[in-house]
């Protein structure tokens, strides 16, 4: 600690400064999380009730437990990305009407800090959305983050449910089905999402993606 009437060592100055950037970014990630799990709380809700679905109907269409889905919907928990892909299979929506509502402003703009960024479980793969998506939308798009050797896995989604991938910057092995191939910065890939697949950043430096999903109505 400094003596009274003397200045801070710049190291010290910049560790205090970066204590405040760590408490502001947990603080922000906290109400980020708080906002996601009771917006997703909401919809699920009612998609589950316009459906006539009861928890254990659901937990069979979804593959996640009548236990999760409770505590999803009774806010009490932040899912993970997996999980909402899951319930989203499972009560047959877009991806994205979990996570707010649709908007019929003819010109709409979002600001990098209005969407909230979903985690994996590891917490290692972050997914932005980039588009306003919700009801009636048949197209989202979406901006991936992949920390280095960060691998994500994900469940067939809705049939017929495609996806185009553009690598931005790093490199990516994307996986759908028994296929498998590796993307550099600049290169694209269409595929069925319908079928298992995977994203997996084996390089040293992070990897960052536009991830466009198309479904079929």
């Amino acid at each position: 600690m400094p003596q009274p009437g003397k200045r801070a060592a710049p190291s010290e100055t910049k560790e205090r400064k970066s204590g405040r950037v760590r408490a502001r970014a947990s603080s922000g990630d906290e109400l980020g999380a708080a906002e996601l799990a009771r917006r997703v709380a909401e919809a699920l809700r009612v998609f589950r009730r316009d459906r006539h679905l009861s928890l254990d109907d659901l937990s069979a269409r979804s593959g996640v437990s009548r236990a999760a889905l409770s505590q999803i919907e009774g806010g009490r928990t932040n899912p993970t990305l997996a999980v909402l892909w899951k319930i989203a299979v499972g009560l047959e929506v877009p991806f994205h009407d979990l996570l707010g509502s649709s908007s019929e402003q003819s010109v709409r703009v979002l600001r990098a800090g209005d969407a909230l960024p979903l985690r994996s479980t590891d917490g290692r793969t972050e997914s932005r959305l980039l588009s306003p998506g919700g009801s009636g939308s048949e197209t989202e798009i979406y901006e991936l983050r992949l920390v280095p050797k960060a691998v994500h896995k994900s469940d067939p989604h809705a049939q017929g449910t495609r996806e185009t991938l553009v690598v931005l910057t790093g490199v990516l092995r994307l996986g759908a089905g028994s296929e498998a191939f590796e993307l550099s910065a600049g290169d694209s890939v269409y595929f069925r999402a319908d079928v298992p697949h995977f994203y997996e950043n084996r390089s040293t430096r992070e990897t960052r993606c536009i991830n466009v999903i198309h479904y079929t109505r």
